[in-house]
């Protein structure tokens, strides 16, 4: 991959990105089997060990773009209905219905709200049967910082999970190196049976995104 404009090329940051991509057995498998981006197999692999997907289901994906995970789900299991969200737009998906916009605001969550039809905030009353967070912070390079971030969308998408989950359901989450806060994963587990984190073998070695698979949901 050649880059036109030399400033860009310049920049030693560039000039390793494209070479750990070209190096990287899973931007080309991607590729061959024609996923969107590499991170579609983050969710394959975690599904291959824990088996949380099953056809017929009701997905949220949030943090979807470009949406390799949606896209995943809806080609391994078609009669699933999948509804995903994210700041960045994404090209449609069969069986995927998106929403453009910002998770933490009102208008947001009332979208997914009318999709699952959750007209209250009882736990485990919900209509969902899994839902996967793939959302991150933009990082400023300060490991507090950005952990603090992350932490803050994690408890974003569990508050969400906790209302829109079935009774059995499934959350899967980015969080990153360092764990969750013990008050965040205590809540974690006292609403699920069994609880994981995993770091599955597509994350970069060098990356410090790890992945909670909370299974079980107790409501």
């Amino acid at each position: 991959m050649k880059i036109l404009n030399k400033k860009i090329a310049a920049r030693k940051s560039s000039v390793a990105w494209i070479q750990r991509q070209a190096s990287d057995p899973y931007v080309a498998k991607a590729q061959k089997e024609g996923y969107r981006a590499r991170a579609a197999f983050k969710i394959i692999e975690m599904d291959e060990k824990y088996h949380f997907f099953r056809n017929g289901q009701v997905v949220v994906d949030l943090g979807a773009a470009p949406g390799s995970w949606s896209q995943y789900v809806a080609r391994k299991y078609p009669k699933s209905r999948i509804f995903a969200m994210d700041l960045l737009e994404i090209k449609p998906i069969n069986n995927v219905e998106f929403y453009q916009g910002d998770f933490t605001t009102d208008e947001a969550l009332k979208w997914l709200e009318d999709k699952l039809n959750l007209s209250h905030d009882e736990m485990g009353r919900g209509t969902a049967d899994v839902v996967m967070s793939d959302m991150a912070p933009n990082t400023v390079g300060h490991k507090k910082t950005d952990h603090i971030r992350q932490m803050v969308l994690l408890e974003y998408a569990l508050d969400f999970a906790l209302r829109a989950l079935k009774v059995g359901g499934t959350f899967v989450a980015k969080s990153f190196t360092g764990g969750t806060t013990n008050d965040l994963l205590k809540q974690i587990k006292e609403h699920f049976e069994t609880v994981h984190h995993i770091k599955p073998p597509a994350s970069r070695k060098d990356s410090v995104e790890m992945f909670i698979v909370a299974m079980g949901f107790k409501g």
